[in-house]
């Protein structure tokens, strides 16, 4: 099975999701650390309508300036185009398999589309 994370290395909750896809029997991982490499619109509104999220819900608002700008009280075609443009709005990890996409936040969400 293909797992595939957009992963920050500095987000302690995205390194145990990355620990437990790499220690999953038959998992081959793909890491995408989407700071480097950003997430497109499109993307982001696949990920966020298979893991039943609305833009809003996946709003980081810790160390970024997302509440001051008012990123949870936009639309939600707003708030995909300003986490296309920046994005650390995005919160983490996410995790995409066969099975279907979770935003895993605590990481053992991960093990229901394993």
């Amino acid at each position: 099975m293909k797992a595939t994370i957009w992963h920050n290395p500095k987000c302690g909750t995205s390194r145990k999701t990355l620990a437990i896809l790499e220690e999953t029997p038959g998992v081959e991982v793909e890491v995408v650390e989407y700071l480097k490499t950003p997430f497109t619109r499109d993307k982001l509104a696949q990920l966020f309508a298979d893991a039943g999220m609305t833009p809003a819900e996946a709003v980081r608002k810790m160390g970024t300036d997302a509440e001051e700008r008012g990123l949870s009280d936009m639309t939600a075609d707003a708030i995909l185009d300003e986490m296309a443009g920046n994005p650390a709005y995005v919160n983490r990890p996410f995790v995409e398999t066969e099975k279907g996409v979770r935003f895993c936040r605590p990481q053992d969400k991960v093990l229901e589309i394993l």
